[in-house]
């Protein structure tokens, strides 16, 4: 194990710590505020181009992806810089991190710079439609339809819990193309503008607050998406779900490792949950470097998603408890990223708590992770 300090690892770290003290928004230009995943304030976006454009946005991309061709400790002390400083590189994570990330693996050239590109630049924003009324997490049991007819697709259908939507520009859509195929394979990927006629978003609350709008259903009713916007082989985008799904349950572990930082800060170390949250996060982020150093599991991720998941959610019921009833009322302590954020700062322990459960539901539900923990990783029989 090396303990020392990396010279070269510490130059980076100067370097981009000063571009952050030269160019972060201060709390006075942070107005207005994000309404949801997908919404960008004009001063966010101008933000995120900025660290686009200086190769701070996703470090180890190339420079014509917003990045510089890091290292991987390199990437991972970007990270910890921004985790330290409660830092967003965008307000539309699931653009930046699932949508754009999916099209720079499986798109063509041209589709990586009409659609990743701009994504990444907050020029356009994008969500990321999966999940079904009847295919939460059994993805391939989605049932909305695509015909290929000419040189467009025609789609059908219905998602739900779709994060952003009615803010987005663009939805990775995920639609069964071959009624007649076992149910993983027949599906297709599709990327389609939101305002495409037939298209209908409907936002709606949730159990930590009504009046927060982020989720939606979308109709599809006669959808028309050129062929061009079809993203990997048609029929194969089994392979670009798992993909997208590894982005995905990526990102939700740096979510889940923040969480329980802030968690951290805000507990008392003479209570006795102090020990197993010190545990739970170490033990998360040796997981997740493992993950970013090497090629990427899928259910190695699950079982980084399932302990993250439910770390923040035992470590958010602890923390309530520890406050008691005062926890139903009072704003918890620490905000997550300072002002750069768009859920309400104002949120009690009670509300963060129950914002917890839908960390045990994305990506894919604790239920279904153990499930390829068991099978994929030990070995066990269906």
């Amino acid at each position: 194990m090396k303990l020392t300090t990396d010279p070269e690892l510490e130059k980076f770290r100067a370097d981009f710590s000063e571009f952050l003290d030269a160019n972060l928004p201060g709390e006075e230009e942070a107005v207005p505020r994000a309404r949801s995943s997908a919404d960008v304030p004009g001063w966010a976006r101008r933000w995120q181009r900025k660290l686009f454009d200086a190769g701070w946005l996703l470090p180890g991309n190339p420079p014509e992806y917003g990045g510089r061709d890091a290292t991987l400790p390199q990437q991972l002390t970007h990270l910890e810089e921004l985790s330290r400083r409660r830092i967003y590189h965008s307000f539309n994570p699931q653009g930046l991190g699932i949508i754009a990330a999916s099209i720079l693996t499986f798109g063509t050239e041209e589709q990586k710079r009409k659609w990743a590109v701009p994504i990444l630049r907050a020029d356009i924003t994008a969500a990321l439609g999966m999940s079904e009324p009847g295919a939460g997490s059994d993805l391939a049991g989605l049932r909305t339809r695509a015909v290929l007819e000419d040189d467009h697709f025609v789609v059908n259908g219905q998602k739900v819990w779709t994060s952003g939507a009615h803010h987005a520009d663009v939805l990775l859509t995920f639609v069964r193309t071959d009624p007649d195929a076992p149910k993983h394979k027949g599906i297709s990927v599709l990327l389609i503008p939101t305002e495409t006629e037939g298209m209908v978003r409907k936002p709606f609350g949730s159990i930590a607050d009504p009046e927060d709008l982020d989720f939606n259903e979308v109709f599809f009713t006669d959808v028309r998406v050129p062929r061009e916007n079809l993203i990997g082989p048609l029929n194969k985008g089994w392979a670009v779900a798992h993909g997208s799904l590894g982005h995905e349950r990526t990102m939700l572990w740096l979510s889940f490792a923040e969480r329980l930082e802030d968690l951290l800060r805000d507990a008392r170390s003479d209570q006795e949950w102090y020990a197993t949250l010190q545990m739970d996060l170490q033990a998360l982020r040796l997981l997740g470097y493992r993950q970013l150093g090497g090629e990427r599991d899928p259910a190695e991720l699950s079982l980084l998603k399932l302990l993250g998941s439910e770390a923040a959610q035992t470590a958010g019921l602890h923390a309530l408890e520890e406050r008691g009833p005062d926890g139903l009322v009072h704003p918890a302590a620490t905000a997550p990223f300072n002002h750069m954020d768009f859920e309400d700062f104002t949120s009690s322990w009670f509300e963060r708590y129950t914002r917890s459960f839908a960390g045990t539901i994305a990506g894919g539900t604790s239920e279904i992770q153990r499930n390829i923990i068991a099978e994929r990783i030990l070995g066990l029989p269906r």
